[in-house]
């Protein structure tokens, strides 16, 4: 009875269905964290910054995304600002747009905690040296920032990857769905599909995450030295 189910899988065209409904939740992510880490940086070193009236907006930014869940902001922005300013946005544009915004506002976080996190004589040597604040950025903090700012933006990846799951819940056709489809045309007749579904689904996630979490956790322990 359950390995009724599991021929459903390799049935015409689901198994490819599947592999493509994970292409499209990779390509989401990774659009997203390009996006991210080109804004987090940006955001990240204005955030290093000591005067209040700057810190205080990207700070309110940053909690928005912390405390409110982001199941809510694609219901948000999918469902209340298209029915309220009269826009039409696509699931795809959603998800690009909050996932960008919520890993930008991580990494943010991220990378200002490794620049204020460095010992406080490279910024008085680098004065000392007549390095601009530009240069001192570029050549001295950010070079330092980063090997404490990769192992922690690469578990933000692996989360961001995870989170797609939550795409399903505003149409977008991503793995999730695919399968759901695929559960909903086969379920009379094979009682166990959804077993060998998600469990396959299951298995595309750890696959893509598993490495990342290790390969995250070898760079922390090898740069902890």
């Amino acid at each position: 009875m359950l390995n009724s189910g599991i021929s459903v899988l390799f049935e015409g065209t689901n198994f490819l269905r599947l592999l493509e409904g994970l292409f499209e939740t990779l390509r989401v992510a990774l659009i997203a964290v390009v996006i991210s880490i080109v804004m987090g940086i940006i955001i990240g070193i204005i955030r290093t910054s000591k005067n209040k009236l700057v810190q205080i907006p990207f700070r309110i930014y940053l909690e928005l995304f912390r405390i409110i869940p982001i199941l809510v902001w694609l219901f948000v922005i999918y469902y209340i600002v298209p029915a309220n300013f009269g826009l039409e946005l696509s699931s795809e544009l959603v998800a690009l747009i909050v996932f960008s915004l919520w890993g930008a506002a991580e990494i943010s976080d991220i990378v200002r905690g490794a620049i204020i996190s460095l010992p406080k004589h490279q910024v008085e040597s680098s004065k000392a040296l007549g390095l601009g604040v530009v240069q001192m950025y570029r050549y001295v903090l950010i070079p330092q920032a980063t090997k404490r700012s990769i192992p922690p933006m690469i578990n933000l990846i692996t989360r961001m990857i995870k989170t797609t799951a939550l795409l399903t819940m505003i149409g977008f056709v991503e793995v999730i769905k695919v399968g759901q489809q695929i559960i909903n045309v086969n379920n009379l007749e094979h009682p166990t599909v959804s077993f060998w579904i998600y469990g396959f689904i299951f298995f595309l996630y750890f696959c893509i995450c598993f490495p990342l979490s290790r390969f995250s956790r070898k760079l922390e322990q090898k740069w902890a030295t």
